[in-house]
């Protein structure tokens, strides 16, 4: 195999041309991002103004949230359309879609990570029962998030009586990939990265469309010194590397060898959780774990069920899982949620949507943004908060057990959990529990067609999903049901017939 050119990230951008459609790499919080190529990218346009009008695709959210990852190319005119799986990591760039400044798509994470296998099997597109009933739906939005934004790119197709969605296949000129070693003829292991995302399908993918393979790497070693087992893209679909030795493992900089399976740490260095109203959500949320469930964890409030599971000593009765491809071990929380510590295994993120999508989740924990009396669930679009579905959709549709997990209200809520009763010092500006959310990205009716067990979880109450609606059936000691529950919502909650019981008074302990 001939030796792949080596070359700066600068001369890497020069190949991209007007009009192209560039495919990122990546995840949130640094992780496998291709930070020196798209820091370049954003140079080379402000420098020249060029290229121009790009389509720009990315299955997750990309950057730190302060103008890194995807955030670099939030400049009007470099792009002219995002399809994207998550918008949250990139807030400039979500401006510009809700300002129309940008075409702009939101598809599920999971989607789109599988779409690239069909694009490089040659296929028209991916068939998915997927997204049905929520804002993905071409019967609601067709995940189109503003109004300059007017081409179907998903239709309803029937087959044999039953609906699906059909996702049609988008051009692929270049993409950015990112790996830790390369050797002379391109091939790439990723001995130091978090996942593996879907590294070999983009590539796949690019290289079958004719397109460019561009891989940013930490080093570059001598053809034949890297083990065949461990080569995750083989060189024969990489066109160009570009060596970046500085390089992060994550966003946090420092690198973390229990992240990629190079080590395992002691579970007891990490830090517990305060007693507060975090806590007390995940400590509810964890009692409707059963021995020997297979989870996924959602970042946010959810990712606290994972520190109540190991202050328990529960690790080994579960396995906890994340949609980049990581299974067992604790998920990181916050910034770089997408790695784990001491993962069990890494595999590529499409192979874990196909999990997750066949039914394969026994329970999954996810955040909230609005609720309404049908059991809908709004996290993906709040007035100008711009976070788009991630692998939200894909997860809530087909694990057996969904708990959301969330505070009753937002904007400057504040709770003292004290003497075991929680204590509403100031409430949240915006109810969460509302007439109509403003975007469905979880349809409670649809849920329910599908036999789904559904649980609300907040710091002061517990409702559940039914056919008729949601019910109230918990509330918290030191709460009063008319003053701090019932005047804070938009609708009043069914009720169950044998009576509200008081939340276990251990969790607030």
């Amino acid at each position: 195999m001939k030796k792949k050119p080596i070359i700066t990230s600068k001369e890497a951008v020069n190949l991209i041309n007007d009009g192209d459609s560039v495919a990122v790499e990546g995840s949130g919080g640094g992780l496998v991002e291709p930070d020196a190529l798209l820091k370049s990218l954003k140079d080379r346009y402000k420098e020249t103004l060029t290229p121009k009008n790009l389509t720009l695709v990315h299955c997750t959210g990309i950057g730190d949230r302060e103008g890194g990852g995807i955030g670099h190319l939030a400049q009007e005119n470099l792009i002219k359309r995002v399809i994207a799986g998550n918008w949250a990591m990139a807030p400039k760039m979500g401006e510009m879609a809700l300002d129309n400044k940008i075409e702009a798509y939101n598809f599920p994470q999971g989607v789109m990570a599988k779409m690239f296998r069909e694009i490089a099997a040659g296929n028209p597109g991916l068939l998915s029962r997927v997204g049905k009933e929520t804002f993905v739906d071409p019967d609601y939005q067709g995940g189109r998030l503003n109004e300059i934004t007017t081409e179907e790119l998903v239709e309803k197709y029937n087959w044999d009586g039953e609906t699906y969605l059909f996702y049609k296949k988008f051009p692929l000129n270049v993409t950015f990939i990112r790996a830790t070693t390369a050797d002379e003829e391109g091939n790439l292991t990723i001995e130091e990265e978090g996942a593996r995302l879907e590294l070999l399908s983009m590539a796949q993918a690019t290289h079958n469309n004719g397109g460019i393979v561009i891989a940013q790497v930490k080093r570059v070693v001598k053809s034949g010194t890297l083990q065949a087992c461990k080569v995750i893209v083989p060189g024969i679909i990489v066109d160009y590397l570009v060596v970046h030795p500085e390089q992060k493992q994550t966003a946090e900089g420092i690198y973390n060898p229990s992240f990629s399976g190079n080590a395992r740490i002691s579970t007891n260095l990490l830090k517990p959780m305060n007693l507060n109203e975090r806590k007390v959500v995940a400590r509810r949320a964890y009692q409707e774990l059963e021995n020997n469930n297979i989870v996924n964890l959602g970042v946010g409030m959810p990712d606290g069920v994972a520190r109540i599971a190991e202050e328990k000593g529960m690790l080994d009765k579960i396995t906890l899982t994340i949609e980049q491809g990581l299974v067992g071990g604790i998920p990181a929380q916050g910034l770089i949620f997408g790695v784990s510590y001491n993962p069990d295994a890494m595999i590529d993120q499409p192979y874990q949507f196909d999990f997750y999508h066949g039914g394969g989740l026994d329970t999954t924990f996810l955040g909230f943004g609005e609720v309404d009396k049908k059991g809908n669930v709004n996290a993906s679009k709040l007035g100008r908060l711009l976070t788009g579905t991630g692998g939200f959709v894909d997860i809530s549709q087909n694990a057996s057990k969904v708990i959301f997990c969330g505070t009753f209200s937002s904007g400057g809520l504040k709770v003292n959990i004290e003497n075991g009763k929680v204590n509403i010092n100031q409430e949240g500006k915006y109810k969460k529990f509302v007439n109509n959310v403003q975007q469905i990205t979880f349809n409670g009716e649809y849920s329910q067609t599908n036999k789904q067990e559904v649980i609300y979880v907040t710091e002061r109450a517990v409702f559940k999903a039914t056919r008729e609606g949601i019910m109230l059936m918990e509330i918290a000691p030191g709460i009063d049901l008319e003053k701090d529950i019932l005047n804070h919502m938009e609708f009043k909650p069914l009720m169950p017939p044998e009576g509200i019981i008081t939340m276990d008074a251990r969790l607030f302990e």
